[in-house]
C-alpha cells in the first residue's frame, strides 16, 4: 500500500512522571511502567497502532528515554519509522510540528495520527474503527480531534464543546465549537449535565500538510526554529537528534494552545468505547477492575477487611498488607512508599515537589537505572561501599572505562561475562568473580544469548556515577 494511503502514527513519549509517583518518576515516567496488564502503556499504544493500514510509528521522545523506547519496541517486535530526539522538552506543539515536517518530506499527503504514549484504550479495534471514520474529514483538510464521552464531572481534563446541532454520540466527526480549559467542579458538573461536551483526549488526525499550514497561520513563531532543528538534525545509532541550538529558542507551548484553539477547520470524532489517561492513582484503581469489595491488589499485596483500596508492592520480596482500610492508595517500592486517600490522588504532585525541595533523590530518580546496555539497581549504600545488581542484555557491552576513586569486585550470578582489564580478556561464568583495581581500564560485555546478571561491590572514597572516564562506547556517550 502506498505510504500516502497509510495512517502514520506519531507517538509522543515525554512527560514529567509526577502524577503516579513513586512508580512513575522523571527518570522513568508512567508510559514505560506496567500499570495495567503485561505491557507498558507505551508498548500498548504502539501495539494498538500496529495493524493493517498503519505505517510504522514515528516516536518523539527525549534523550534520557531513547534506549528505553527502542528496547520496549523490540520486545513487542515493532520497528519505528523514526525516533526523533528532542534536545529538551518544549511541550507538544514543537514536537508535533517536527514530526509533521519529517513526515511531509517523505510521504507528501500522508495522514498522521498523533497519540500520547500513556493512555489506556482497552478496545483497540473500536479505536481503529473511530480513526477510520475520521479519515475522510482529515483527507478533506480538516484537523480532527478525538473527544471522549464523559462519565463524570472531571476537573483534570480539558473539555470540547460541540457546535449547535452536533451529536455527541455520532459515529462520524462532528462540528466543534471550542476547546475548554480544565474546569472547576461546578463548571464540570454543568458541562456533564448539558450533554454537548466531550473530554479532550489529546489525540489528533490530519494530513501533515494541513497541520503545517495551520502552524504557518497560527504559530509562525515556531516554524523557523523547528525547521532549523530538523534541518540540522544528526543521525545517531538510528535516532534522529534534532539540533539543540534552534530547539532551545522555541516557545514551550501545547498544540491545543498554539493551534487548535485558533483553527477554524476543526472537527471532533466522538469516542465512547473506553479511555483513560491514567492521570492519578484513582484512575489506575478504576481501570484495574476492583473486586466485589472495591479492592485492587498486586501479587505481593494483601487486603484484609478493606474497601475501595489500591495496594501495590512493586518490589520482589516486599509484602504489603492493608488491614481495615477504606478508600486508601498504598504503593510500596524498595526506596519509597506512598500512602494517601484515594480521593486525594491529584495531590501526589505536591509529594514530588516536597521531596525535591528537601533534596531527596526519590523525587525524580528511579531505583532501577536503565541504560542502553541494560539496567542496574543499588542494593546497599554506605560510607565507602556500594552493592549493585547489574543486568546486561544479550550482545550488549558497557563502555571501556576507568574510575579515579573506586575499585570494583564483580560476581557473575547468571549468564556469561566477557571482562577486559587493562587489555587482558577473560570469560566468567556463573559463580566466578574478578577484581578491578582503582584506575584500571576495564569493560564488561555479554557475549551470550540470555541476560547476564552480576553483583558489583564498589569500594572507595567516592562512589558517584560521575566518577567515570570513557575511552570507547558503542552508544556514543561522553
Amino acid at each position: 500500500m502506498p505510504e500516502t494511503n497509510l495512517i502514520h502514527p506519531v507517538i509522543l513519549c515525554g512527560g514529567a512522571g509526577t502524577r503516579l509517583w513513586p512508580l512513575s518518576r522523571k527518570g522513568y515516567p508512567k508510559q514505560f511502567a506496567r500499570l495495567i496488564g503485561a505491557q507498558s502503556l507505551f508498548q500498548a499504544s504502539a501495539q494498538r497502532l500496529s495493524a493493517p493500514g498503519y505505517a510504522p510509528p514515528v516516536v518523539v521522545t527525549g534523550e534520557a528515554f531513547r534506549f528505553i523506547v527502542t528496547e520496549q519496541l523490540a520486545a513487542i517486535e515493532v520497528a519505528a519509522a523514526a525516533v526523533l530526539i528532542e534536545p529538551e522538552g518544549r511541550n507538544t506543539a514543537p514536537a508535533v510540528l517536527a514530526a509533521a515536517l519529517w513526515l511531509a518530506s517523505r510521504a507528501p499527503g500522508a495522514l498522521m495520527l498523533v497519540v500520547p504514549s500513556d493512555h489506556v484504550i482497552a478496545d483497540a479495534a473500536a479505536f481503529r474503527a473511530a480513526v477510520a471514520a475520521a479519515v475522510p474529514r482529515a483527507r478533506a483538510g480538516d484537523l480532527v480531534t478525538f473527544g471522549i464521552t464523559p462519565t463524570r464531572a472531571e476537573t483534570g481534563y480539558g473539555w470540547l464543546e460541540l457546535a449547535a446541532g452536533a451529536d455527541a454520540a455520532a459515529a462520524v466527526p462532528q462540528p466543534l465549537a471550542r476547546f475548554v480549559e480544565k474546569p472547576d467542579a461546578g463548571r464540570a458538573a454543568a458541562m456533564l449535565a448539558a450533554g454537548n461536551y466531550l473530554w479532550n483526549a489529546g489525540i489528533f488526525l490530519f494530513t501533515a500538510e494541513a497541520l503545517i499550514a495551520a502552524y504557518r497561520a497560527h504559530a509562525p513563531q515556531l516554524m523557523a526554529g523547528v525547521e532549523a532543528a530538523l534541518a540540522g538534525a544528526m543521525s545517531d545509532l538510528g535516532f534522529t537528534r534534532l539540533a539543540a541550538g534552534p530547539w532551545a529558542g522555541l516557545e514551550d507551548v501545547s498544540i491545543d494552545f498554539a493551534i487548535m484553539e485558533h483553527a477554524r477547520n476543526l472537527a471532533v470524532m466522538p469516542y465512547g468505547a473506553g479511555w483513560s489517561d491514567l492521570g492519578g492513582w484513582e484512575a489506575v484503581w478504576l481501570e484495574s477492575s476492583p473486586d466485589g469489595a472495591g479492592n485492587v491488589t498486586s501479587d505481593r499485596a494483601t487486603a484484609i477487611d478493606c474497601r475501595d483500596t489500591l495496594l501495590r508492592s512493586e518490589t520482589e520480596g516486599l509484602e504489603l498488607v492493608g488491614v481495615g482500610l477504606d478508600g486508601i492508595v498504598a504503593v510500596a517500592m524498595g526506596d519509597a512508599v506512598l500512602v494517601a486517600r484515594k480521593a486525594e490522588g491529584q495531590r501526589v504532585k505536591e509529594v514530588v515537589a516536597a521531596l525535591r525541595a528537601k533534596g531527596a533523590r526519590q523525587a525524580e530518580a528511579f531505583p532501577i537505572d536503565h541504560r542502553p546496555w541494560g539496567w542496574f539497581e543499588s542494593l546497599a549504600i554506605a560510607a565507602r561501599f556500594q552493592v549493585k545488581r547489574i543486568v546486561v542484555n544479550p550482545g550488549a557491552a558497557l563502555s571501556l572505562q576507568s574510575h579515579h576513586h573506586r575499585s570494583e569486585h564483580w560476581i557473575v550470578v547468571a549468564g556469561t561475562a566477557r571482562v577486559t582489564i587493562d587489555g587482558a580478556v577473560q570469560l566468567l561464568s556463573e559463580n566466578q568473580s574478578v577484581y578491578i583495581p582503582l584506575g584500571a581500564m576495564h569493560r564488561l560485555e555479554n557475549p551470550g544469548k540470555l541476560p547476564m546478571v552480576l553483583i558489583e561491590v564498589q569500594t572507595g572514597a567516592y562512589l558517584g556515577e560521575d566518577d567515570i572516564i570513557r575511552y570507547e562506547d558503542v552508544y556514543a556517550r561522553k
